[in-house]
């Protein structure tokens, strides 16, 4: 069976000698889930919709929506890529308004896929009454009484049986997550082309035990216990200079592979931010973002961007044509430079002045005398609500009052 795609994402059924039939995806909500396991479904929030007479497909993680756009088609096979990650969908349509194949994860091993499917639904499938709410602050665990315990702040907010919410950790948050709450059971998740997440948990009294899936190798158990003053350690506290009046210093190479070097002529009396991030990593593409509209406010006032990323691909020109999609991608007009490796061993070695680099993203404010003002470890983006507005406005003034000295 050959399916030729039209220009409207119409899916014409093919016949040696015409074109017999006329399969359409229908525009409305599609229940679709990721197989994690044999066991273990990762439940995905889909729906297709029209925009300038095209059919996209949607991913909802609950407010954010992900669009999707048909990038070519390979005999049966529609190749669906993700807007901000080196990931894709590959699935086959059929007329019964199903989708079926994978989701190709390129930052990964060279075959790492995940069984993908969706079937369109007229209404939203009924749940059991919830006999528990979720709403308010967990001090939470993953992976509790082990050398690789992580603390965490779950944040959720329940409406009926519908839960959202996000978890805080001291390298950056967990991003949009939503899901189901039945009787005392419930699950939220989040897929968004980088992370494919999934939590499970069961509540007793003012408690929580569960599992937490990340793609389709990682699971850990994770507990938390309802904690409304519950805090992690300051962000701008865990990645600092080993001598306190050192001066950030370093020599790169540009995306076209020219040495750059700073400090330098170009950023003297500039005040300077400097990311070390990388473009398969969501908090990192969150925090660009937040970026660009800094750079937008004060590059004129002389505000100066150096975005280093660290990538998983293997070769310079590997990693730096991923960088340089992500530059095209968002229309990025600060400086990009390429660290190599995705590893914070690198970077730590690359930035030797810090005491260590714990967190891909790692933001360092540098003032116009060339001193450095914070490092940032990690970023809460716009998932986690008040968290994130508050950050954005404790670091607009911080770069406001940074201009004005």
């Amino acid at each position: 069976m050959n399916f030729i795609l039209s220009g409207t994402f119409t899916l014409l059924l093919g016949t040696t000698t015409l074109f017999a039939q006329q399969i359409s995806l229908k525009n409305g909500g599609y229940e679709a889930h990721l197989q994690l396991n044999q066991a273990t479904v990762l439940p995905v929030r889909l729906s297709v919709e029209s925009q300038q007479k095209q059919k996209i497909l949607v991913i909802h993680n609950a407010e954010e929506r992900i669009e999707l756009h048909l990038k070519k088609q390979e005999g049966d096979t529609l190749i669906i890529p993700f807007p901000n990650f080196d990931s894709e969908l590959r699935v086959v349509a059929s007329k019964k308004r199903r989708l079926r194949g994978f989701w190709v994860n390129y930052n990964k091993t060279s075959n790492y896929r995940i069984p993908f499917e969706a079937v369109m639904v007229k209404e939203t499938p009924a749940h059991d009454t919830p006999s528990t709410n979720l709403t308010g602050n967990w001090e939470s665990y993953f992976s509790p009484g082990t050398e690789d315990q992580e603390a965490a702040v779950g944040i959720f907010k329940q409406t009926e049986g519908i839960v959202t919410g996000t978890f805080l950790t001291e390298t950056g948050d967990y991003r949009f997550l939503e899901g189901v709450v039945e009787g005392s059971k419930f699950y939220v998740s989040c897929f968004d082309g980088s992370h494919a997440f999934l939590m499970t948990g069961s509540v007793s009294g003012e408690a929580i035990t569960g599992t937490f899936y990340s793609g389709k190798h990682y699971q850990t158990p994770w507990k938390g216990t309802r904690n409304e003053t519950f805090k992690l350690s300051n962000p701008d506290s865990l990645t600092f200079l080993k001598e306190e009046k050192s001066l950030v210093h370093f020599t790169l190479k540009d995306l076209s592979g020219k040495d750059y070097v700073f400090p330098n002529a170009a950023t003297e009396g500039k005040v300077v931010i400097i990311q070390i991030m990388g473009t398969w990593c969501p908090n990192c593409m969150d925090e660009t973002k937040y970026y660009k509209e800094l750079y937008a406010a004060y590059h004129e006032k002389g505000l100066e961007i150096i975005s280093i990323g660290y990538e998983t691909a293997d070769s310079f020109e590997e990693q730096a044509a991923k960088i340089q999609r992500l530059k095209e991608r968002h229309q990025l007009s600060f400086t990009f430079l390429v660290g190599g490796k995705a590893n914070k061993g690198t970077a730590s070695e690359q930035f030797a002045m810090l005491n260590e680099v714990i967190s891909f993203p790692t933001t360092i404010f540098i003032g116009k005398d060339g001193s450095v003002k914070r490092i940032h470890t990690g970023f809460n983006g716009p998932g986690t609500g008040t968290y994130y507005t508050e950050y954005v406005e404790k670091t607009n003034a911080l770069i406001a009052a940074m201009l004005a000295e």
